[in-house]
């Protein structure tokens, strides 16, 4: 059974994460991975998208997917249904990606189970924007 980390975890997550990879992020700007991403990026991660529909979103280089991006990410963070997300967190595992953040509303206890198995950080059904800025993360853009 999924137990959801605690706050000071995800606040230690947070604030030592520098890169997180945004599979699902749209192009559009009114879509919530968008403005997610955007935010992400004011507050000083380096974002990397994933989206195998588009070749650049918010002028950045955009992946087919997670084995395309070729370096370490400390968060992926998913913008997908439910039922695919179990092969992202399969993929983020064969990466040794340490942290998986399913956006607010996606639940799998599937993912929860392959993410508990290898190891890694998990979270789901919580907006990673939400919770940074409730938890006041204290990470700046930097120069």
């Amino acid at each position: 059974m999924f137990i959801s980390p605690s706050d000071s975890d995800i606040k230690n997550l947070l604030s030592t994460a520098k890169t997180i990879a945004i599979v699902g992020l749209s192009p559009r700007t009114e879509r919530p991975s968008n403005g997610v991403a955007r935010y992400l990026i004011e507050a000083g991660y380096r974002i990397i998208p994933v989206n195998p529909g588009q070749s650049e979103i918010l002028s950045l280089k955009c992946y087919a997917d997670l084995s395309e991006v070729g370096e370490k990410v400390d968060i992926v963070n998913v913008f997908r249904r439910a039922e695919d997300t179990p092969g992202i967190v399969e993929m983020a595992a064969a990466y040794n990606a340490p942290a998986v953040w399913l956006q607010q509303g996606i639940i799998s206890q599937k993912s929860a189970e392959i993410a508990h198995r290898t190891g890694m950080f998990f979270i789901m059904d919580r907006c990673i924007k939400i919770e940074h800025q409730r938890l006041a993360i204290g990470i700046t853009k930097s120069s």
